[in-house]
């Protein structure tokens, strides 16, 4: 059988976009980057670990992204805003939640804190009563008061809100729903 040299044989060989073993162009990682970016934004971390994956080097996928953050499309602390808003406004989310997110994202702590900054103790708690009073039309009437109490922190809990906020906003929401009966506040 005759082998063709101009064409290298198994792993050497590029996929249908050209990048293989030996890795991509700049110009290639760069438009990979653009194609996510176009979907949702991400943190430089995240564009760092789908070029890796795909097997670009570590220079050129430097380079495509360093050309990226000089145009203004990879921001991590705008990426860091952008995801504690959305997050906190419509999954309900709180800080402690929102934290972990953005770490596991590779945000940097000097690009997270700001960003949760700008969600006061006075959002939190609106948000987390708007969960409560939500959760609270889909529990069961005749459900025992301590397992309702403990259902309504847990799931604040689940969503990255401190217990004692969670506390807090469970009792004031019982409170307004009547069901504040001889409650007993453990942070007191």
């Amino acid at each position: 059988m005759l082998c063709d040299d101009s064409q290298p044989a198994g792993p050497e060989r590029s996929d249908s976009r050209g990048v293989g073993s030996g890795g991509g162009t700049a110009e290639q990682a760069k438009d990979v980057c653009l194609r996510l970016l176009a979907v949702r934004a991400r943190s430089r971390a995240e564009l760092v670990q789908h070029l890796t994956a795909k097997g670009y080097p570590p220079e050129v996928s430097d380079r495509a992204l360093d050309r990226l953050t000089e145009v203004g499309l990879i921001d991590d602390a705008a990426f860091a805003e952008q995801w504690v808003h959305s997050r906190h406004t419509f999954s309900g989310k709180g800080k402690q939640a929102l934290a972990l997110e953005l770490r596991r994202k590779g945000v940097a702590q000097s690009d997270v804190a700001p960003a949760l900054a700008a969600i006061t103790d006075d959002d939190e708690e609106s948000r987390a009563a708007d969960l409560v009073r939500r959760k609270l039309r889909s529990l069961p009437r005749d459900l025992d008061r301590d397992k309702t109490i403990r259902r309504l922190v847990g799931m604040l809990a689940r969503r990255g809100y401190g217990q004692s906020t969670a506390y807090r906003v469970v009792k004031a929401e019982l409170a307004g729903h009547g069901a504040e009966d001889d409650l007993v506040d453990p942070f007191d």
